[in-house]
């Protein structure tokens, strides 16, 4: 297992949403339209109030989703939005660098809520002028791991020579909304996913620019056996059906407290050295598990649960939405980025704030 390595920084990062904002009350009440068979069940409409999410993105106004969409045009509108989307971070980011897009070395690109080949990362070269000859890294299929490993990754290639890399991670989850499927997990997405984008730049170390945001210092993988019925998709001639268990919580109570140990021990880190933990917010039943798991005190996840009552899960991208939260009350000192997707898996990034 790696341990410490060479210095990667953090340069910039910048988050965004498509600019349909929608209050959880207006997509409650459009559930209800959607699923009367499920919003007739006692007590099911709720689940959107135990949320705790109070507005939402979405790529199309709310409108649209009340028509029977085809897969084809769904997911023709997920590589538009998704392109729009990310060129504009990825250039913001570029510029909070200073960075020029030739400058750029290689491109990491995370989604699992879209299919597009060529992959977006193509359309970005294309549209921001970046050298033809950049390296790209799409990476599909993570889901809410996929900006954590994204971030990992995108520090792997830093690190193997590549010493500007652009990373952009983006999801359009309410373009998978299955009309006609009644099925509770269909439903439940419905109260949580949401639509976002993140974009970052990472650095060696010697590279001329702004002050770094943090130092991102090593990461951990964990693939749980038997474990691929808790979370994914579902191909189905409708499109990508949610698949994602009610044990997650449980999961997380019995393997996380162990799982991050040695996350943090493959570094030579231990759980008292760590002050900041950044978590994808999966649901709020899940930051309770993490909190349990890791007997976390009130108030140490509270950037995740802004992000999930503001913008509600947008998959891989959520959890640099929380960095993004964290990194505005200017911390110090050793974090730990955590992020749980399809797999089951765990994805571990370990960042030192400057004390600054």
């Amino acid at each position: 297992m790696p341990g410490m390595t060479a210095p990667v920084f953090l340069r910039a990062l910048v988050t965004g949403t498509p600019p349909h904002q929608v209050p959880q009350t207006q997509v409650q009440a459009a559930a209800r339209s959607l699923f009367p068979r499920m919003a007739a069940r006692p007590g099911l409409l709720d689940i959107f109030t135990n949320a705790q999410i109070q507005t939402r993105s979405l790529a199309q106004p709310l409108d649209w989703y009340l028509q029977p969409r085809s897969f084809q045009e769904r997911n023709a509108a997920f590589v538009q939005e998704a392109r729009v989307l990310s060129v504009r971070l990825a250039g913001q980011a570029l510029t909070e660098a200073g960075l020029a897009p030739t400058d750029i070395d290689a491109v990491v690109f995370v989604n699992t809520s879209g299919i597009s080949a060529p992959s977006l990362d193509a359309h970005l070269v294309e549209a921001l002028g970046l050298s033809r000859h950049t390296v790209r890294l799409p990476v599909w299929g993570l889901g809410c791991a996929g900006g954590a490993a994204g971030l990992a990754r995108a520090a792997d290639l830093v690190r193997a020579g590549h010493r500007r890399v652009l990373l952009v991670a983006a999801e359009l989850c309410s373009l998978t909304l299955l009309h006609g499927d009644e099925s509770k997990s269909n439903f439940v997405g419905t109260a949580l996913f949401s639509d976002g984008a993140a974009a970052a730049v990472l650095t060696a170390a010697d590279v001329p620019g702004p002050a770094p945001l943090a130092e991102i210092c090593g990461a951990y993988s964990s693939l749980i056996e038997d474990s691929e019925d808790i979370m994914g998709w579902d191909v189905v001639d409708e499109g990508l059906k949610v698949r994602f268990s009610r044990d997650i919580p449980t999961l997380v109570r019995g393997m996380m407290r162990d799982n991050v140990q040695e996350a943090l021990a493959a570094h030579g880190w231990t759980r008292d050295e760590v002050d900041t933990f950044v978590v994808h917010p999966g649901g709020v039943k899940v930051l309770t598990a993490f909190e349990e798991a890791l007997d976390l005190p009130p108030g140490t996840l509270d950037d995740s649960r802004t992000v999930l009552r503001d913008h509600g899960n947008m998959s891989g991208a959520t959890v640099l939405f929380v960095l993004a939260e964290t990194l505005k009350r200017r911390p110090s000192g050793l974090a730990l980025l955590t992020a749980m997707g399809p797999g089951f898996s765990a994805e571990h990034v370990l960042l030192r704030f400057s004390e600054t």
